[in-house]
């Protein structure tokens, strides 16, 4: 499971992100809060379903990109249309996916 550089969280869940990506990287699922990634397919752009899921033994070999984390089915659906929103702002484009994997690379690129 790989983490975006500029996660995105549900309001609720700002103060608490750290411990959030850490208790995913540590297995600790928790039913209440919504995974958004990248999509596992090439024609859409993003995905979320519940952290549950992933004690499934399909996402135990799928590499995840992990986009964003809300509160809830509501939370998840609101989260991702601001991130498709501030994406469209600063892209004048839909390409979701294309924008994150460019942020992300430079992030690393940065990085090293």
């Amino acid at each position: 499971m790989e983490f975006y550089c500029h996660m995105y969280f549900s309001e609720d869940l700002r103060n608490k992100k750290a411990r959030i990506i850490r208790g995913f990287k540590q297995n600790r699922l928790r039913p209440d809060l919504y995974l958004i990634t990248l999509a596992q397919g090439s024609q859409n752009q993003l995905e979320f379903f519940s952290g549950l899921l992933l004690k499934q033994k399909i996402f135990r070999t799928e590499d995840l990109f992990v986009v964003g984390v809300a509160s809830g089915y509501d939370e998840a659906l609101y989260l991702t249309e601001e991130i498709v929103g501030e994406v469209c702002k600063k892209t004048k484009t839909a390409k979701v996916r294309q924008y994150i994997l460019q942020e992300q690379a430079a992030y690393m690129e940065g990085k090293g």
